[in-house]
């Protein structure tokens, strides 16, 4: 009999991380490697939020907190959606975890019974499926093309809908193609999850703050008020404050919600690290602009980025709205070959060769449910970039053959 539970057998680790992994193992070795798998600004953390962290250590705020949040952090979530987003919520309407996993975890643990249907627009996060696995759900991807913008329109949603769809999962700006739905985009998705009240929706308002080019944020609770009652609107401090180790997450949503995450909650990590609270609690409540300042950084690098992936041969690379991703088509490598003699089958040998041969580090689509791509996070310094678009190209450059037909 094996040690291991059987529903581990359902999920697999999760490839960034793996990607990330295998990177930092290489530079150890004395390779070359330019890693772009993680998801993490090469940014500090704003010095403001260190001191708030810093005062809480020195007044001895060290212990134990509330199971899901403190009341001065809830606060100051609760002043958080009114500002930028108009929606009203109380403390006991909102929950904060270890992370912005943590929170989309505890809300599936709490809510899906075995059989309940998940849909996930895809490509998707990795983790959102895997956790429905774990949850004893059903992932219901829906596969949206770049001929779209890698966006779910209403008649894909309509058709995706059972008896049996617990929850629609909704990420904008989207990991990993940093695509964002406009205000129409999102009212036309709004307009059928509101013809089926069995319906809740999760929304992963990650990188909100990570737009460019006056793009508007707008979260589906805010498009369609109606749906207020029935959404769980989660977000945190990890992209957009460049805070990816204080681990802290939050959502807002129904109370009966709220009270069953805590509970999951309460059995696994019980209270987020009280001096990471404290920090959160400083950076929601501080000076918010040098986030304009950073995001100027990350659009140049975005339209860098992109210039030069479309130079490449056989990439092509929209131009996403928000977020720190791209993800380019490598359809037109796909049955090259590589000067080794390998066959490109797939977006996944494709990385592979990438990562071998240039020391370039990406993920494949496959990992976000969407082929033949690869994501690239362009958090990182633009000398790293730029460096690794030139590699890039020169790998592409260095196949032989034809392409395989579309």
């Amino acid at each position: 009999m094996s040690i291991v539970a059987d529903r581990l057998s359902r999920i697999k680790p999760s490839p960034t991380i793996a990607v990330t992994n295998k990177a930092r193992e290489l530079k150890a070795a004395g390779r070359d490697v330019i890693g772009l798998g993680a998801g993490e600004p090469d940014f500090d953390t704003p010095d403001f939020i260190k001191e708030a962290a810093y005062e809480a250590i020195k007044n001895g705020q060290t212990k134990y907190t509330a199971v899901d949040g403190t009341p001065e952090l809830k606060d100051a979530i609760i002043k958080k959606f009114k500002r930028d987003n108009g929606l009203d919520y109380t403390r006991d309407q909102i929950t904060v975890g270890t992370g912005g996993k943590q929170t989309l975890y505890n809300a599936l643990m709490a809510s899906v019974n075995p059989g309940d249907e998940v849909i996930i627009p895809a490509p998707y996060w990795v983790s959102y499926p895997d956790m429905v696995l774990l949850a004893e759900g059903t992932p219901v991807p829906v596969a949206c093309t770049k001929e779209n913008n890698f966006k779910l329109t209403a008649e894909q949603l309509e058709a995706a809908i059972t008896p049996k769809t617990k929850w629609f999962i909704f990420n904008s700006p989207s990991n990993p193609t940093g695509g964002a739905y406009t205000y129409d985009e999102l009212k036309a998705l709004t307009d059928v999850l509101v013809k089926h009240p069995h319906v809740y929706i999760m929304t992963d308002d990650m990188y909100e703050h990570l737009v460019y080019d006056d793009f508007e944020f707008v979260t589906p609770a805010q498009v369609e008020p109606s749906l207020y009652d029935r959404t769980l609107t989660c977000n945190g401090v990890s992209k957009s404050y460049a805070m990816t180790g204080w681990r802290i997450g939050y959502a807002a949503g129904p109370q009966a919600l709220i009270k069953a995450m805590a509970k999951v909650q309460s059995q696994s990590t019980s209270n987020p690290s009280s001096v990471s609270q404290a920090a959160a609690l400083g950076a929601l409540e501080g000076d918010q602009s040098f986030l304009k300042e950073r995001n100027d950084v990350f659009k140049e690098r975005r339209d860098m980025v992109v210039d030069m992936l479309n130079e490449a041969d056989g990439i092509e690379c929209l131009k996403p709205e928000g977020a720190f991703y791209v993800y380019p088509s490598c359809a037109g490598v796909i049955g090259k070959t590589t000067p080794d003699g390998n066959v490109i089958e797939n977006d996944g040998d494709f990385v592979t060769y990438l990562l071998e041969s240039q020391g370039v580090a990406c993920v494949q689509g496959e990992a976000f449910g969407l082929s033949p791509h690869f994501r690239i996070s362009y958090a990182t310094s633009t000398e790293n970039l730029v460096e690794a678009c030139k590699r890039i190209q020169k790998a592409c450059a260095a196949l032989q053959g034809k392409a395989k037909a579309a």
